[in-house]
């Protein structure tokens, strides 16, 4: 089957514990996360073969601490490149009931931002690859990590290996001179796969449809819209996945997903999910679960309730990663949401 490879970068993780304000108590959880690191882990877990590529600093033990994690999840960590610069650092405070999270990013002059697209040898770490995958987040970050995530893109095309982005726009991210419009319109014309939220489409591509993410209440109608526009505009992608979030709080969100190809279009199960623990990841839990549905399945409509099941399951678990198993997701999409004890 090949190799799975994400490209970004990884992050050491410091939130506040359980809901309290930032340094209420004088503690903070330390941990690793990061969009593309948590799509490699998710995938390990699946038990296909992950490869995560990023740049961390040479000679620096939290950054040895990372990658033996890493490891320890079954991710392949071969391509890391050990640089100059220092690991970006993210602060998080767990938001509840109608206080939203908040997130302060510490990313300046990171290994990943200093990256030349040469530092990174592409025909080495695609050699046994049959999928790439990165996101918005990446290209955000610096012109010199937007030059290797797009040099990354185009060896994978030229190579024949399918491409997956995940948009995720983070507007507090881009600061280095260009919009996220001009940057990932030409990123997203190498891309097969494409996954979204509510918004990513209109805030990175600047493709708009008349939704309203701030009430709580989706339109599934609308999304199929938006996705024709988006299909419509890059022929080369085959399909769009668009992740539904209905945010009645911090606690409790509505989750499903809709799938928009050049034939069909689907829907997923809807979830009600009450008492967050943690929805950083969810994005990332999502996608991963959507490639290797796409891989693991008979057909993309399963692949996208794969994905739900499995994005809905990591907002039950603290931290970035994603640590439940294929039998733990399809439980879940058999339809056991009972949450009794396995005993």
């Amino acid at each position: 089957m090949g190799e799975f490879v994400t490209f970004g970068e990884v992050l050491l993780r410091l939130k506040s514990i359980g809901y309290e304000k930032w340094f209420q108590s004088p503690y903070l959880e330390a941990t690793f996360g990061g969009g593309e690191a948590n799509v490699a882990v998710s995938l390990a877990n699946y038990g296909v073969e992950a490869k995560f590529v990023t740049a961390l600093p040479k000679e620096n033990e939290i950054a040895d601490a990372c990658i033996r994690q890493l490891r320890g999840f079954g991710v392949d960590t071969s391509e890391i490149v050990r640089t100059d610069g220092r690991i970006g650092i993210y602060f998080l405070e767990g938001g509840t009931n109608q206080r939203p999270s908040n997130i302060i990013y510490d990313r300046e002059a990171s290994s990943v931002s200093l990256l030349q697209p040469q530092d990174i040898d592409w025909r080495q770490v695609f050699k046994n690859a049959c999928w790439f995958h990165f996101t918005g987040i990446t290209p955000a970050l610096s012109e010199n990590a937007k030059d290797t995530v797009l040099e990354g893109a185009r060896k994978a095309k030229e190579y024949g290996i399918t491409v997956s982005c995940d948009l995720n726009y983070r507007k507090k991210l881009w600061k280095y001179g260009k919009s996220a419009p001009e940057v990932m319109r030409e990123l997203f014309s190498y891309v097969d796969i494409g996954i979204a939220n509510e918004e990513d489409c209109q805030k990175s591509l600047g493709i708009s449809a008349d939704v309203d993410v701030i009430s709580g209440d989706l339109s599934v109608e609308k999304y199929e819209l938006l996705g024709r526009k988006v299909l419509e505009i890059y022929p080369n992608l085959k399909m769009l996945a668009i992740t539904l979030r209905e945010s009645k709080s911090a606690s409790i969100n509505g989750w499903s997903a809709c799938l928009v190809t050049r034939d069909d279009f689907y829907h997923s199960k809807y979830y009600m999910i009450s008492d967050i623990v943690d929805r950083v990841g969810g994005g990332d839990s999502f996608a991963a679960g959507f490639i290797y549905g796409l891989h693991q399945m008979k057909d993309s409509r399963q692949a996208l309730e794969f994905a739900v099941a499995s994005s809905c399951l990591k907002h039950t678990i603290p931290g970035d990663y994603n640590r439940v198993t294929v039998e733990n997701v399809r439980k879940l999409m058999e339809g056991d949401q009972s949450g009794r004890a396995d005993r």
